[in-house]
């Protein structure tokens, strides 16, 4: 089934989101559409699945103009959506929630989950995707729910299925199970969009590129136009997708975590005794397959965690026990990994998100009020300084692209005094031109003479900031290794085969 746009356009106030785009979606095709984050790519998608309507412009199934004004519209002309951000009830099993919306009765009046059942497994075994229909959503890897999005479009029969940032929070094993999940539904007929930043994957599998910036197409070219044309395309300029690691002097041990546990609140342990520690001008790269405990290291070494044994010396002092706020302003940069959750308040002004830890010290705080002209003054110059795109530094938080929200986090964490910089995947869900920003700010406080922990599942990320690489597997630090490590070598002790004894 071939999908052609004309002539969309959509504008919130006085921003331009979408401005006279013209795609065209070939049957049995996979076009992947590249943008900068901010660029009007989900948008131009939710006005294709109806979540949107657009302020003018036409949209054509199989040559036929269709009135799309809601999802249900996009699903009756064969359209599915797999959204960035999953649609999955947590504690529904599969069946119940590839049914949701779509509840059919038996003769009993009684909502027929069998038939889900046995549509999810000939959707199953047509793709190979190995999903039990009365698993629990919550207690399955992102990958597989991720495969749940997927039948679920497919059993409602969509023929052009859209594919929104599908691999922002995969693995890259995940990552490569889901290119090949593409190229299955490709052979099949499904025509795919398939709307990304990354540059590798874009030329592995696609058929077609459109390159959408600022909210207008400015170009259409193929998977054979090298990495660095497509970035400066997406960019308007030339990108370094190599990060320039300059040799220096490393340090002595800034933070040293000691038999370092963290349990959950059944009291297993999820980190298991994990020694390690950063140097003074030094990344150390966290690496491993999502889910083997890294999240809760880098929680635990602010005190995010509830359940911590062992220590955590920062310059000599032990902080593990302290507060969070005292974690904070004993010398720790926190990047956290879910910007949305744990990293800024959505309702909160931008300039407001940027003194969140800082709201009650000089000059921002006079007694119990706080000063809004410093407030806002300070909040422009950190703007300037991190590249924030926006319209005022008082418009929430929430209306900022994924790359800015990350810059406001990045701002706020780096404008106090720093020892360490804990930075948990800090480049999740950006685009080229904001990994670019990220990575030179992060060689920046190296070669300033403080501590960076990485933790990071992207390997290109890990083999050009790191310094040492230390891996995680089932929560425990396999083997601590320098950057001349390869690929290949990196990729066998993240799936658990160790070499050599590990060493801090």
């Amino acid at each position: 089934m071939s999908l052609e746009l004309r002539g969309i356009t959509k504008t919130f106030g006085s921003l331009t989101a979408n401005d006279s785009i013209n795609l065209r979606v070939e049957t049995g095709q996979i076009h992947a559409i590249l943008g900068e984050n901010g660029a009007g790519k989900s948008t131009l998608m939710n006005i294709v699945y109806g979540l949107l309507n657009a302020d003018s412009g036409e949209i054509l199934v199989d040559e036929k103009l269709v009135d799309i004004s809601e999802p249900i519209d996009a699903l009756s002309a064969g359209i599915g959506m797999v959204h960035q951000h999953f649609m999955l009830i947590p504690v529904f099993t599969v069946a119940e929630n590839i049914i949701l919306g779509h509840e059919k009765s038996s003769k009993f009046g009684v909502i027929d989950i069998d038939a889900a059942r046995l549509a999810i497994r000939k959707v199953s075994k047509d793709f190979g995707f190995e999903v039990d229909p009365d698993a629990i959503v919550e207690s399955l890897p992102v990958g597989i729910q991720q495969k749940v999005e997927i039948i679920r479009a497919l059993i409602y029969e969509a023929k052009v299925l859209i594919l929104d940032e599908p691999t922002a929070v995969l693995t890259p094993q995940e990552t490569d199970e889901l290119l090949k999940t593409m190229r299955e539904l490709k052979a099949k007929g499904t025509s795919i969009i398939f709307i990304t930043h990354k540059l590798r994957e874009v030329r592995e599998v696609a058929d077609q590129i459109t390159i959408i910036r600022r909210g207008k197409v400015v170009a259409a070219v193929s998977p054979t136009t090298s990495e660095g044309e497509l970035a400066s395309m997406m960019v308007g300029r030339a990108v370094d997708l190599a990060p320039v690691k300059h040799k220096h002097q490393i340090g002595e041990p800034i933070l040293v975590a000691t038999n370092l546990t963290v349990r959950d609140a059944m009291g297993t342990a999820i980190v298991k005794s994990v020694n390690f520690h950063v140097n003074a001008g030094e990344v150390l790269a966290i690496a491993g397959v999502q889910g083997n405990g890294q999240s809760e290291l880098a929680r635990a070494l602010i005190n995010l965690e509830s359940h911590i044994e062992g220590s955590i010396k920062l310059a000599g002092a032990e902080i593990r026990g302290s507060s969070i706020y005292d974690s904070l302003h004993s010398g720790i940069a926190f990047i956290p990994e879910s910007r949305e959750l744990d990293g800024l308040v959505g309702s909160f002004s931008i300039a407001e998100n940027l003194i969140l830890d800082l709201h009650d010290q000089q000059p921002y705080a006079k007694g119990i009020n706080l000063s809004a002209s410093t407030v806002l003054s300070e909040a422009e110059k950190r703007v300037t300084e991190f590249d924030i795109r926006l319209q005022s530094v008082s418009d929430a938080v929430s209306t900022l692209s994924g790359g800015n929200k990350q810059k406001v986090v990045i701002a706020r964490e780096l404008s106090r005094p720093v020892k360490v910089l804990v930075a948990s995947q800090p480049t999740r869900g950006l685009d080229v031109g904001s990994i670019e920003f990220v990575h030179e700010r992060i060689l920046a406080e190296r070669d300033q003479g403080r501590g960076v922990i990485l933790f990071s599942t992207e390997l290109d990320e890990v083999m050009a900031l790191a310094d040492r690489i230390a891996v995680m597997y089932r929560g425990e630090i396999l083997e601590i290794v320098d950057s001349g490590v390869t690929r290949g070598e990196l990729g066998l002790l993240m799936a658990g085969v160790v070499t050599k004894k590990a060493s801090a």
